[in-house]
C-alpha cells in the first residue's frame, strides 16, 4: 500500500495477513450518496413518471371545483323520492328566497326533509348545486320556434327570453363567471352562434355579435334587478318601489335642469325613466341587431 515504507524490515513473527476487504489498494472511494426525496422528484420529472400522476390529481382537483360537476357521471338513484331535478327545484327556491349567500348544504338538507349524506350521495359540493341550479335557469329560456321568422326575430326572442329568465332570478347575475358547460346553456349558445352564422357571420365577426347580444342582456337584467332589489331592502311594494323611481325621476331632471349649462344634452333630451326597463331594452336591442345587419356580408347576387 502507499502508506507502507518500502524499506520496513519484516518482523519475525509476522500478524495474520488482513482480510482483503480490509486492505486498501488505493485512494479509498467515497460512499455512495442515497438521493434525496427532491432528486428523485426530479428525476421522476425527468422520466415521464410523475407527470401523468400530476395530471391525474389536477383533473380531480378541477372536478370538484366550480364547473366540475358536468365532468362527474351522475351517480345512480338510491331512494326514489330523492333526485337530482328535485334537488336543483329546491335549490333554485331557496336561492330565490335567500341569495347565493344563503344557500348552504345544511339549509337545502333541511328544506328537502333529508339528512345531508343523503344530499351528498347526489352532489359532491356546493358548487355543483349551484351550477346546477344555475342551468336550470337557462333551460326556463324557451327556444325560438322554426316559424319565428328571419335570424333578427330567432336572436330577438332568444335575448327576450334570457333576460325574462335572469330577472325571475336575479341571483344569477352573480355566477355567471363561473365556467358554463351546462347542456341547456350550451344547447342555447349553439342555437345563438348558428343563429349568427347562418346570417353570414363567421370567425371573429361572429364570437363579437354573440358577446355583444349576451353582455347586453346581462347588463340590463342586472341594472333592473339591482333597481329592483333597492326597493324589497327598504320593504316597499312594487307600487311603493314605482312611486320611489317616479320620484328620484323627477329630482334628477331637476338636478339636471339647475345645471344645464354643465350638462346640456341632458338637460335638453332627458334622463331616462327608471320605470322604462322594457322599452329601452327593445330600443337598445334593435340597435345591436342594426349594427350586426350592416356588418353581415353581402350576399352572391349582390356583389
Amino acid at each position: 500500500p502507499p502508506y507502507h515504507a518500502a524499506a520496513t524490515p519484516a518482523p519475525d513473527h509476522p500478524e495474520p495477513a488482513a482480510p482483503a476487504l480490509l486492505k486498501p489498494r488505493g485512494p479509498v472511494p467515497a460512499p455512495a450518496r442515497r438521493p434525496h426525496r427532491r432528486d428523485q422528484s426530479r428525476a421522476g420529472d425527468r422520466s415521464g413518471v410523475s407527470a401523468p400522476l400530476a395530471r391525474t390529481k389536477l383533473a380531480g382537483m378541477v372536478k370538484r371545483e366550480a364547473g366540475g360537476v358536468w365532468l362527474r357521471p351522475e351517480r345512480p338513484v338510491r331512494e326514489a323520492p330523492m333526485t337530482r331535478e328535485r334537488i336543483v327545484a329546491e335549490a333554485v327556491a331557496l336561492l330565490d328566497a335567500k341569495g347565493v349567500a344563503g344557500l348552504t348544504m345544511r339549509r337545502l338538507a333541511e328544506r328537502l326533509g333529508t339528512g345531508s349524506t343523503t344530499l351528498y350521495w347526489h352532489v359532491t359540493t356546493k358548487d355543483d348545486v349551484l351550477d346546477l341550479a344555475l342551468d336550470a335557469v337557462f333551460g326556463e329560456a324557451r327556444l325560438p320556434s322554426a316559424d319565428a321568422g328571419g335570424w333578427r326575430a330567432q336572436a330577438r326572442a332568444l335575448m327576450g327570453e334570457w333576460r325574462a329568465a335572469m330577472l325571475r332570478h336575479p341571483w344569477t347575475s352573480a355566477l355567471l363567471g363561473r365556467p358554463l358547460m351546462g347542456p341547456n346553456v350550451l344547447e342555447r349558445t349553439e342555437y345563438l352562434h348558428a343563429t349568427l352564422a347562418g346570417a353570414g357571420l363567421t370567425g371573429p365577426a361572429l364570437t363579437a355579435a354573440a358577446y355583444g347580444l349576451s353582455h347586453f342582456v346581462i347588463g340590463s337584467a342586472m341594472m333592473e334587478a339591482a333597481w329592483q332589489s333597492a326597493g324589497q331592502s327598504a320593504g316597499q311594494s312594487t307600487g311603493q318601489s314605482t312611486e320611489r323611481a317616479g320620484a328620484a325621476d323627477a329630482a334628477i331632471a331637476g338636478h339636471l335642469r339647475e345645471r344645464a349649462e354643465r350638462y346640456p344634452v341632458l338637460a335638453g333630451q332627458g334622463h331616462p325613466a327608471a320605470t322604462d326597463w322594457d322599452a329601452s331594452f327593445e330600443r337598445g336591442l334593435g340597435y345591436l341587431l342594426d349594427g350586426i345587419a350592416a356588418a353581415l356580408p353581402a350576399p352572391p347576387d349582390a356583389r
